[in-house]
């Protein structure tokens, strides 16, 4: 895997930041771009937030969507999506020229800045459960498949600890509900239907003990 500059950097490229939140805020498409993830971490927020590969994140992603979490995908995921979403912003593939005319005068990173945004995410990406798993089959376990793969894999349960689960849950079914996502309500229903309770229960029993380090 490429390494990832850690480098720290004199300051955020707020100038640039701003310059992308404006030009959203100014398209006529500025309600749909909103939508497309939710509001879920700050450029301070960030992994290695001084970091080069911060930098990059939080510069050029916040032009046509909230700033992802590198968490949302696994590592072998983020290559591919940084491809799709660097010949969006130069206005090639798929949703290229639609991309274009919804946000005016976006920018694409150049090629290093490419390779220095995927290492950092691919470096900070999510790690998750092993699709196997047998308790994947209980009915637990596949209420939190149904839940957690609308949005991104399965994260490891061994990422927090049992007291960091009902917190992280209780983010998600912000996110969810903020997204229309199914999160268990009557009106969204699902076989089995979603049970936040059970999944946080499912979490807990398989989450990493309080006395280990991450």
């Amino acid at each position: 895997m490429t390494t990832v500059s850690t480098r720290s950097v004199a300051a955020p490229d707020t100038a640039g930041i701003a310059r992308a939140k404006y030009l959203w805020s100014q398209s006529p498409h500025g309600k749909l771009l909103e939508r497309i993830l939710p509001p879920s971490i700050a450029p301070s927020e960030l992994p290695e937030p001084h970091s080069e590969g911060a930098r990059v994140a939080a510069r050029y992603c916040v032009q046509c969507h909230y700033l992802p979490n590198p968490q949302m995908h696994a590592a072998d995921k983020w290559k591919v999506i940084v491809v799709r979403m660097v010949w969006r912003m130069q206005g090639k593939g798929n949703l290229g020229a639609i991309m274009k005319e919804m946000m005016d005068r976006v920018e694409a990173p150049d090629d290093q800045e490419v390779r220095v945004l995927t290492a950092y995410l691919r470096k900070h990406g999510q790690r998750e459960m092993d699709p196997m798993h047998p308790a994947l089959k209980s009915e637990a376990g596949q209420m939190f498949t149904i839940a957690c793969t609308q949005c991104h894999g399965l994260p490891d349960p061994q990422r927090h600890t049992a007291r960091e689960w009902p917190s992280v849950v209780e983010r998600m079914q912000r996110h969810m509900a903020w997204a229309n996502r199914v999160v268990g309500v009557d009106e969204l229903r699902t076989t089995p239907v979603l049970d936040t309770s059970e999944i946080v229960r499912f979490l807990q029993r398989h989450a990493r003990p309080d006395s280990e380090n991450r």
